[in-house]
């Protein structure tokens, strides 16, 4: 298994990302995640100071990607937080932790997925058309009580696991140009918004108090997830070391800078009851603003090419975690086996792909956000736990990247954490304990039995991280 943490050649992957393709990895599975799917869910529940839940989901997020930066230094592999935990905590802990990745990546990328219908329908209406109600949205939405299917999330969840397919340089281009669209959506959207901004739509700021905020920060964390996405592409990075700490944290600098300037104009731009009833809220706030069918066109279709590039890279991410737990024996040597012309885990990726692509199609946006939230949580929580466990276990491993504050920080980080998964409801509390509750099965049941090793030796961690 030491062998495996080294390198990735041995197993098939290639190494062709720097810090800048690994910056957009991550960029690119986070940006425009919150902003365009879950802001206008969030404005409700957090009035005028959504932005607020922004930067607290935010520095929540920071606290746990500088653990990353540290962890990634160390254990440059394609695991995540899957493989930090197994390196410093034992199996039984990376099995929890991973389970947790599989909620996170998998059930993310279908929420992403589910938004992607607002905005294809918002580019037909252009042109006076519309989707049916019942290829809006999966069956059970109250809203939409004669939805049967979400066909836009079926398909691009489809487009992006054919592409993933082809292999990880051509998806990595792909994602990267994605990324430019996005980025420049968004400051077109809040420079259009600017000229509508109105100050006195900030008053009152918090009407739902600071437990609105607060409620507000645990659903919109779901925002923020994908910053660890570079932290998967260990073994496909040319100097995992230096380059993913840097793409970490340059990413995260990137992702909240974004979400507060778009979250600000928009609340300038209307009053926050407006967004209880709107669909698409920024394509609506640039329709409204411009009154021009042109400035809608582009942004729903810069829109709908956004939540593609998500969905690229956290497809790509849930597929190299499974790889390196296939490689432990935790799950079925299938997810495993990398392909030797495309360089990529092609059945893995067609397993993942089909089941996300059905669950977002059939499953609301609301249930599924808030059950990535928390199991993302709980995964970050733990990768906290790993950094200051070293720094007292083995203060003299080499670092090439080191959290300042010693343990502090990562103290705060994992109760940042705790803070937020206790203000999220009950019904997503009782989904994540039988989520664990069948992970726990799973793992008595076969990971157990079929792991390489139960945990890895002093030796071998000596072994893998020293290397």
């Amino acid at each position: 298994m030491a062998a495996d943490m080294q390198t990735g050649h041995a197993n098939g992957l290639r190494r062709t990302f720097g810090v800048f393709q690994l910056t957009m990895i991550s960029v690119g599975a986070t940006l425009g995640t919150g902003i365009l799917v879950i802001l206008g869910e969030a404005v409700p529940v957090a009035g005028p100071a959504v932005w607020l839940a922004f930067v607290l989901a935010g520095v929540t997020a920071l606290l746990s990607a500088v653990s990353y930066a540290e962890m990634a230094g160390m254990v440059p592999v394609s695991g995540s937080s899957y493989s930090y935990s197994y390196a410093t905590l034992g199996e039984g802990v990376a099995w929890v932790c991973g389970w947790c990745l599989v909620l996170e990546y998998a059930v993310s990328v279908a929420a992403v997925a589910v938004g992607a219908a607002d905005y294809v329908n918002e580019t037909l209406r252009v042109f006076g058309l519309e989707l049916p109600a019942s290829l809006t949205t999966g069956p059970g939405l109250a809203e939409n009580p004669g939805g049967v299917i979400n066909l836009s999330a079926l398909i691009v969840v489809a487009l992006a696991t054919v592409l993933l397919m082809r292999g990880a340089w051509e998806s990595g281009v792909a994602n990267t140009i994605l990324v430019f669209v996005k980025l420049g959506i968004l400051v077109f959207f809040a420079v259009v918004a600017f000229t509508a901004f109105k100050a006195g739509n900030f008053a009152p700021m918090m009407p739902m108090g600071a437990a609105g905020v607060t409620a507000a920060a645990s659903s919109v964390f779901f925002s923020y997830i994908g910053f660890d996405a570079a932290s998967t592409a260990g073994e496909e990075a040319k100097n995992p070391r230096r380059d993913l700490p840097r793409a970490i944290i340059l990413s995260m600098l990137i992702v909240t800078s974004m979400y507060v300037l778009v979250a600000v104009t928009a609340i300038g731009a209307r009053r926050w009851q407006w967004f209880e009833t709107a669909q698409a809220p920024l394509v609506q706030i640039v329709e409204e603003i411009t009154g021009s069918n042109l400035a809608v066109l582009l942004f729903a279709v810069a829109a709908v090419l956004a939540i593609f590039s998500v969905v690229i890279t956290v497809l790509y991410g849930q597929s190299r975690i499974l790889l390196t737990m296939s490689r432990d024996g935790m799950v079925p040597k299938i997810f495993g086996l990398v392909s030797r012309r495309t360089g990529t885990p092609l059945a893995g990726t067609l397993i993942i792909g089909g089941l996300v692509a059905m669950t977002a199609a059939l499953i609301p946006l609301g249930e599924l956000a808030d059950a990535t939230s928390i199991g993302t949580l709980f995964a970050f929580f733990l990768v906290n736990l790993a950094v200051i466990y070293l720094r007292f276990k083995r203060p003299d491993l080499e670092r090439s990247f080191k959290v300042p504050f010693g343990p502090v920080v990562p103290a705060l980080g994992a109760l940042a954490c705790a803070f937020l998964m206790i203000n999220l409801g009950g019904t997503t509390w009782a989904v994540f304990g039988a989520w664990m509750a069948v992970g726990a099965l799973v793992y008595f049941a076969y990971s157990r039995r079929h792991s390489v090793v139960g945990a890895l030796s002093e030796s071998d961690y000596r072994t893998s991280v020293d290397a």
